[in-house]
């Protein structure tokens, strides 16, 4: 066993501590293998625990399967091997049907719902990113739950083995959450494949996801979830590189979520930074800079008390470059102070530069954000390499 599966208990840990919480439902805990329909009581019983998280002042995104096994029953596709375009058809039957169980399912504690369908190029290509992370971030704070699918109707590649886990954890990266559950068939991470060796050692816990911790992930489970230990690896080691920790647990029982810590097994995965860190030092490492988005010294005071940039504190922009890119913080007399993701183009942002926040509108057309570049999308030049970033 590698000495960063620590082999200790995760005793203390619970989910109601997170900020920010994402939930991976696997298909084969929504979705009946010989039925094909949808387990409403096992569904009523993760919507009551999200409420009760929730109750307790955690945000929760939902990342679920599902859509295609749900669909292809309703559509009486039968149970054998679909080509891309019934999967597609299957996805949108399906979509529309998961969507409604989660509505009705959560209506009971009066949480409302939202569907976001994506495909991983959503949260990767930054533009597309920064739309997808503000949608999510605005329907929590409206105190919505966001239940996300992988857009399967319309994805060609994007359907294959496993998409769904690292879909979730490329949602916890966007958002920053702190935690990312993935229920599924799979009670946590054993040294082998518990079905096929016997004398398999379960891990409550990882340090440090190495080579010797991915050897020890299996093939895919037969029936209709998509994934396997490979994958929920995968997902996991994008999720704590971004400063989220990772629990992998069984979803089999009812209340399986509220479980999670409390009682049954599950293995966690330590993250190795805070969410919040982890993005800036992706800022912080950006090669190539689209700009320039120069200060006067009461924004370059500000920026360094932690406040995010107002379009009033800008004095020029430079530079042809989009809505989401990286550009150089410079103050007057061209000194470089930081970075930062900006959240207009170079054409909008030279409209609104000097400009208060309340006269966005008048100015753009439309109503854009009030920050120019937001603090948790800013990191300080002296902050590199010290430790604090922004």
């Amino acid at each position: 066993m590698s000495p960063r599966a620590t082999g200790k208990t995760s005793g203390t840990r619970t989910l109601v501590a997170a900020r920010r919480l994402v939930v991976k439902i696997g298909s084969a805990l929504l979705v009946g293998e010989l039925s094909g329909r949808l387990r409403h009581r096992w569904l009523a019983s993760l919507c009551e625990d999200v409420a009760a998280i929730r109750a307790s002042g955690t945000e929760i995104v939902i990342v679920s399967s599902g859509a295609v096994a749900v669909g292809r029953n309703a559509l009486k596709m039968g149970r054998g091997v679909l080509r891309l375009e019934e999967k597609q058809a299957a996805a949108a039957a399906g979509q529309i049907r998961l969507a409604h169980a989660y509505q009705e399912a959560l209506a009971r504690h009066k949480l409302p719902v939202a569907q976001i369908l994506l495909t991983p190029a959503d949260t990767e290509e930054r533009r597309r990113h920064l739309n997808a992370r503000g949608t999510v971030e605005t329907l929590l704070r409206l105190g919505v739950v966001p239940v996300i699918n992988e857009n399967d109707s319309v994805a060609t590649e994007e359907i294959r083995f496993g998409d769904n886990d690292r879909l979730a954890a490329r949602v916890a990266q966007m958002i920053s959450a702190d935690m990312l559950v993935l229920l599924s068939d799979i009670d946590g991470l054993y040294t082998a494949d518990p079905d096929r060796v016997k004398t398999a050692s379960f891990i409550p816990e990882v340090a440090d996801i190495t080579p010797d911790i991915e050897a020890m992930a299996g093939d895919a489970a037969p029936g209709y979830a998509s994934g396997g230990m490979v994958t929920k690896i995968a997902a996991a080691k994008i999720a704590t590189r971004a400063g989220c920790g990772v629990v992998i647990a069984s979803g089999q029982k009812a209340h399986s979520l509220a479980a999670v810590g409390v009682r049954g097994r599950c293995t966690w995965f330590l993250p190795t930074s805070t969410p919040i860190t982890a993005r800036k030092q992706w800022i912080a490492g950006a090669v190539t800079l689209a700009g320039t988005i120069t200060v006067d010294a009461g924004a370059a005071r500000a920026l360094t008390q932690g406040k995010s940039l107002l379009p009033a504190g800008v004095t020029a922009i430079d530079g042809a470059f989009d809505r989401g890119d990286a550009v150089a913080i410079h103050a007057v007399g061209g000194k470089q102070i930081g970075s930062g993701l900006c959240a207009y183009s170079a054409a909008d942002a030279r409209l609104i530069l000097g400009h208060k926040t309340r006269e966005i509108e008048a100015l753009l057309g439309y109503r854009g954000r009030d920050e120019m570049i937001h603090r948790d999308d800013l990191v300080l030049d002296h902050a590199r390499g010290c430790g604090k970033m922004g």
